[in-house]
């Protein structure tokens, strides 16, 4: 746990080399980046973890795995003359 060794705590969290982090929130249970101390979890790669989840998913988050996108749209004017030719 080399990244809190120099904390500090305080009443709004933890200061860390001139940062202060703050506690996970409840989506975060988890995660790979979550460290604890001193009786509390904080996020190892950013400083307030309520923001990351306020536009829905935090991007650092390595407990949750991506959506896979759908497939490609394909143009049925080129799809159909690709046909023609005998092409994919």
């Amino acid at each position: 746990m080399a990244l809190l060794e120099n904390a500090t705590k305080t009443s709004d969290g933890v200061m860390v080399n001139g940062f202060l982090l703050s506690p996970v929130v409840e989506q975060c249970s988890g995660c790979d980046r979550v460290r604890e101390f001193e009786g509390e979890q904080f996020c190892s790669s950013y400083p307030a973890p309520v923001k990351k989840w306020t536009s829905g998913r935090c991007n650092f988050a390595t407990h949750i795995k991506a959506e896979a996108t759908t497939a490609a749209k394909v143009n049925p004017l080129k799809a159909s003359k690709r046909a023609a030719k005998g092409g994919r």
